[in-house]
């Protein structure tokens, strides 16, 4: 994929991002009891609006969908540990991820927090075109391959240590 067909976004950008979100949220008079993130990528969005919006209680619930560059299960998947969602029952909820591409993991996610009887609103940084789950909340529309600052670079990689290897 050519780089021109890649929305890049930096730290500085999404520091913007979030506070401009954060000012809508508010804006909109929605004050979430608590924000939970959809792992990984919602994880760094909810703890910068949870400084923001002075939300203390956050969660994260591991759902793997995308295994790859535009591969993906075909199914979203609910992963441990899983989110003590008792705690959340008749809360005011946000619910974060970094974006709706599908919107298959979000719409799953929405599912599972809305049995707990309490409003749940979500919110990405980006939506794409098509997506089966239109965020409450929405920085901007792409539908071009994200490069975010927290998962571009790739994992590091572990020294060949026998004797320190854990």
């Amino acid at each position: 994929m050519a780089g021109d067909e890649r929305e890049i976004l930096d730290w500085d950008t999404f520091g913007r991002a979030s506070r401009e979100l954060a000012e809508t949220i508010a804006g909109d008079r929605f004050r979430p009891d608590a924000i939970v993130a959809i792992a990984r990528g919602g994880l760094p969005l909810a703890g910068a609006l949870g400084y923001a919006l002075d939300v203390k209680m956050l969660g994260s619930l591991n759902v793997e969908f995308y295994t790859g560059v535009e591969s993906r299960l075909d199914e979203p998947v609910v992963l441990p540990p899983t989110l003590d969602r008792d705690s959340l029952v008749g809360k005011r909820i946000l619910l974060a991820d970094d974006v709706a591409d599908s919107g298959r993991t979000l719409a799953l996610v929405l599912q599972l927090l809305q049995a707990g009887g309490g409003e749940v609103r979500t919110v990405c940084l980006y939506a794409k075109p098509g997506t089966v789950h239109e965020p409450y909340y929405t920085w901007k529309r792409t539908d071009r391959w994200i490069m975010f600052p927290w998962s571009s670079a790739g994992p590091v990689s572990y020294p060949d240590d026998a004797e320190g290897a854990a």
